[in-house]
């Protein structure tokens, strides 16, 4: 920032810069925001920061962030015997908001990249097999990214599952419903071919 800047102002600003996608000229309108119109807000957004930086943690089961120890879709005791893997706690919430999966999760916190030294031990699989163990799971879901490490992560968690007697599946990639073939790429195009089904069995679940 330059001397136009007092330096409590420029202190915040680089704090709004660590946000993902804000740059400079963003975090300085939403920095003069919250010092000129909404000074209650940002010391609401304060609190909040750092009450939540004091007392989220991971649950000791599925890795995803919890106030307690088990987060309350672990505590549940009616969910089904299964367990979805994703990379991301924000995967989780969107699989969970579709109201279509009933089974428990793992998260991830990423995936296997050893150009980044992501590797078995940072994604908590030990951890992962421990909750399959003691959970008696009967299906591990891989919902893992439609990447190369995403393709890897699952390829690597369905070797290590084979030591229990549970099935592995992969989360079905392919045409979003209303999508136009002419408007896909091939890899999406190539995991819908890969994921096809027979018709009978297709119109038999609507």
């Amino acid at each position: 920032m330059n001397k136009a800047t007092c330096a409590s102002l420029s202190a915040l600003v680089n704090a709004f810069k660590t946000l993902p996608g804000i740059g400079e000229r963003s975090a300085l309108r939403l920095a003069l925001h919250t010092l000129s119109r909404n000074q209650a807000g940002g010391q609401m957004l304060a609190h909040a920061l750092l009450h939540s930086l004091a007392h989220t943690q991971s649950c000791q089961m599925c890795n995803n962030y919890s106030d307690t120890e088990i987060c309350s879709i672990c505590h549940e005791p009616n969910r089904e015997n299964n367990i979805c893997v994703v990379e991301n706690p924000i995967d989780l919430i969107a699989i969970e908001t579709s109201g279509s999966y009933k089974g428990y999760y793992f998260v991830l916190m990423g995936h296997l990249s050893p150009l980044n030294n992501t590797g078995p031990e940072e994604l908590k699989i030990d951890k992962l097999l421990k909750t399959i163990q003691n959970k008696r799971i009967a299906e591990v879901i891989l919902a893992t990214g439609a990447t190369v490490e995403g393709e890897a992560t699952a390829y690597y968690i369905n070797q290590v599952v084979k030591q229990f007697s549970c099935r592995s599946t992969r989360l079905a990639l392919g045409i979003p419903l209303g999508g136009e073939l002419e408007y896909l790429d091939a890899g999406t195009l190539s995991h819908a071919l890969k994921a096809r089904q027979p018709m009978d069995s297709t119109y038999d679940r609507n």
